[in-house]
């Protein structure tokens, strides 16, 4: 008799010799897919990993190692002030102007060090989707009314979103929480102000390292970015002289063991999940598994479902930082409407494929599945509104 595992196997062998067998010589459009999705993981390790997803493991390991779980719970836990958590989580979440996919090393770092589930939902949201110079380019290239809206309504939405989560799984939480207090006496004293010091100069290089050049005259942002690289470089020295100068060996051994548990655990659903949105949906402009034409065709109008689809897809597309403001400026040229249009900035951003399994790794697929729900109610009901307007 054969054992479970070796069944396993064998059905896997099974599936795949059927597979290879009927794959036709000519794969077509499945080709162009598989090359889309290849393509797409070579841009995301270009332009994503060294400078944004790097910085963000070692200020996740940070937060774990220096920071005490009450300085959390104070502010961020779930008997916290409601008005000062959820105004920390926004507040902290937009300065950051990181996509969907770097924020999630820092969500993950605050959430398993005391963080309520409802405000660090609240900062998961906040930090891709209310980005200040995104939503200042939405303005510029859409329009003012458009990024007026996109702006209240991402602020709304990550406070809905967060109290959402925090009701929903209230009794979860309290167990948690209670863990969280216990824990917190075996934990060693560091000076706040050495914490912030390490922290905010990391923080400092990775918003001006990856400070994007917006589309046209911008002002001070152009400013900025012109010396982007001189700010960088001095965050990046003042963290390194900051690391060895006030912390001692064993604590920057902790350090760069924690860093590394968040880079292992949150890197390979990372990678899976960028291949499957490329072969899925392709990079901007291009063509994969799913034509183009079907999404435009689908998101047309102002109905309930046009309004349902512009979410669905936005939730599942990968977004860089800044791209979605072309990318929609593309499909409303090309007959979306306002109201979709709307949807998918309120859901693209804050949401992808690959965050999507890095977000199940952290708080398991239930309450994973109940997040991107409500990401996508909320942006369905805000474009169908929108496009009343």
């Amino acid at each position: 008799m054969m054992d479970k595992k070796d069944i396993k196997k064998l059905v896997i062998l099974g599936i795949a010799f059927l597979i290879f067998y009927f794959m036709p010589s000519d794969l077509g459009r499945l080709s162009a897919a598989m090359n889309e999705s290849v393509q797409m993981m070579s841009e995301y390790a270009k332009l994503h990993v060294l400078l944004c997803l790097i910085p963000a493991f070692f200020i996740a390991g940070a937060i774990e190692v220096f920071v005490k779980s009450d300085s959390i719970m104070k502010f961020l836990g779930a008997g916290a002030s409601i008005l000062i958590a959820y105004a920390v989580a926004s507040v902290s979440g937009t300065i950051l102007a990181v996509c969907s996919c770097t924020i999630l090393p820092l969500f993950a770092g605050i959430y398993l060090r005391g963080a309520g589930l409802g405000p660090a939902t609240a900062f998961l949201y906040s930090g891709p989707a209310i980005n200040v110079l995104a939503i200042t380019m939405t303005a510029q290239v859409l329009g003012a009314e458009l990024g007026l809206v996109r702006a209240v309504v991402a602020i709304l939405f990550s406070l809905a979103i967060g109290l959402s989560m925090a009701f929903i799984f209230r009794k979860e939480e309290k167990v948690r929480m209670e863990s969280f207090v216990a824990q917190d006496s075996q934990e060693d004293k560091i000076d706040l102000w050495r914490i912030v010091v390490l922290i905010g100069s990391m923080v400092g290089f990775l918003i001006f390292a990856n400070w994007a050049q917006p589309n046209g005259d911008a002002g001070l942002w152009n400013i900025i970015y012109s010396i982007k690289w001189y700010v960088a470089g001095t965050f990046f020295v003042a963290t390194l002289a900051a690391a060895f100068t006030l912390f001692n060996k064993e604590l920057l051994k902790r350090w760069m063991k924690s860093t590394l548990g968040y880079t292992l655990k949150v890197m390979p659903y990372l990678f899976i999940g960028v291949l499957v949105a490329g072969l899925l949906l392709g990079r901007p402009g291009h063509e994969a598994l799913i034509p183009s034409e079907w999404i435009q065709s689908l998101v047309g109008g102002n109905s309930i479902f046009a309004n349902l689809f512009a979410s669905v897809s936005g939730a599942l597309m990968y977004f860089s930082t800044l791209t979605e403001v072309p990318i929609l400026q593309g499909l409303l040229g090309t007959g979306m409407g306002q109201g979709p249009g709307l949807a998918l900035l309120l859901a693209g951003p804050a949401l992808s494929l690959p965050a999507i399994f890095v977000i199940a790794k952290v708080l398991k697929w239930k309450k994973t599945l109940t997040y991107v729900a409500l990401v996508v109610l909320f942006s369905t009901i805000a474009g169908a509104l929108y496009g009343l307007m």
